[in-house]
């Protein structure tokens, strides 16, 4: 039979977009309508689905590809239209034994579970376990990245005896819960109504899942950084004879990574507790969240325990104004060990950040400011800054991570501070 060339169809603005997804295999047969990979843009991620039904001969991508309108995807061995194989059952379809009418059902049906197909992630062989089971796979939530269905997740929607009449049911109830506004806030007086910034919609689920996910718990201390200001506002660059311009961030980055040596729980992640599993990080990588126009960022920075506090500080300037200027991989958003979230340059005394799931824990860092310290049997004038540290109570205890802030205490203090500039 004559092969056929399945190609990127025009699709808006997904041009030169990378594919994050292969959801066919070679020698597998597919109906029209099928997904078959799915691409990512800066804005949102599509399922491209197939132009003909057949079955495939060769996929000429693979993940990480990056295409654009007309790219070749695959090649099908197209299959005769009286022999369409739809959910792995053959339809004969005589033309003469069936009506007008019959055949608008039939065709009706087929469109009807071709769209249903194709409004949900998940591999052909996942939607084929639902069918098998009689799941109806729109009505289940994805655990795995971008929502992506899993059979496990059809097992977990069977086993809760979820159905798509009940999904009504419970949909219907929290309508009914919510609270009514009886008058409209332009009642009362003027208003602007402005669409939501785009980075804040897509941080919005990774933060409502952070929170519902893991068992927040915040430890708040307090860190004399006076000899590491003194250190910091005395370093002279030697060729022009200026001051160094330096962060004190970087300095609380090589103090985070030296507690993560020495503590490991807290460079892990953990993304499902059900299969008992924890993955140790031997990188070091910290996010840092960058405040930008668009809303807030979390870059990392590659490898800190392998660079000194004025490349860090060269690296941290670079990064933000990246973010800023939206010109930033988004590979870099992943991948991190632990992050920091500063709003020393703002002010406040103490918060609770929400950890980066699936990060295990955050370090918040707050304004510094003077106070006045016992020492021996005198008051003197020490730099204090504030720290928040929020961790996941799951892998670590009340105990650990007050262990792990007196380490990064003990790591800013007189006796580190120069070991830091290395």
């Amino acid at each position: 039979m004559a092969l056929i060339d399945i190609k990127v169809p025009n699709i808006g603005d997904f041009e030169n977009v990378e594919i994050i997804e292969i959801l066919v295999e070679e020698d597998q047969d597919i109906n029209k309508g099928d997904s078959i990979i799915t691409l990512e843009s800066d804005k949102s991620s599509v399922e491209v689905p197939s132009s003909h039904t057949g079955k495939i001969k060769k996929i000429n991508v693979k993940v990480g590809d990056k295409v654009s309108e007309g790219d070749l995807i695959l090649k099908i061995e197209s299959i005769k239209a009286e022999s369409l194989n739809y959910e792995d059952e053959k339809i004969n379809i005589s033309k003469e034994a069936i009506t007008s009418t019959e055949k608008i059902e039939i065709t009706s049906k087929v469109k009807h579970q071709t769209t249903n197909l194709k409004s949900v992630l998940a591999s052909p062989k996942v939607r084929k376990f639902a069918r098998e089971l009689g799941t109806d796979i729109n009505k289940i939530s994805g655990t795995e990245k971008f929502g992506r269905v899993t059979e496990d997740d059809v097992k977990s929607f069977i086993k809760l005896g979820l159905n798509q009449q009940q999904s009504i049911i419970n949909t219907e109830k929290t309508q009914d819960t919510k609270i009514k506004i009886e008058y409209e806030y332009s009642d009362f007086g003027e208003i602007d109504i402005k669409d939501i910034p785009r980075i804040k919609k897509l941080a919005a689920p990774h933060l409502v899942n952070s929170i519902n996910t893991i068992p927040h718990v915040t430890h708040h201390d307090e860190i004399d950084i006076t000899e590491m200001e003194e250190f910091r506002n005395s370093l002279i660059d030697h060729y022009t004879g200026d001051k160094l311009k330096i962060t004190p961030l970087a300095f609380i980055m090589k103090a985070l990574v030296a507690a993560l040596k020495k503590f490991p729980s807290f460079n892990s992640s953990i993304e499902d507790m059900k299969d008992g599993k924890i993955t140790y990080k031997k990188y070091f990588h910290i996010g840092i969240a960058v405040d930008t126009p668009n809303g807030l960022m979390v870059p990392k920075i590659r490898e800190v325990d392998k660079k000194n506090i004025q490349h860090l500080s060269a690296e941290l300037r670079e990064v933000a104004q990246k973010c800023r200027d939206l010109k930033i991989d988004k590979k870099e958003f992943y991948g991190g060990s632990m992050t920091i979230s500063s709003l020393g340059g703002i002010g406040g005394s103490f918060f609770t950040p929400i950890i980066n799931y699936p990060e295990v824990a955050i370090l918040g860092v707050s304004k510094s400011n003077k106070k006045q310290i016992l020492l021996g049997d005198q008051f003197k004038i020490r730099t204090i800054l504030p720290i928040s540290l929020s961790y996941d109570h799951r892998i670590i205890d009340g105990a650990e991570a007050a262990r792990f802030c007196n380490e990064i205490r003990d790591n800013l203090g007189k006796n580190f501070a120069f070991k830091l500039a290395i």
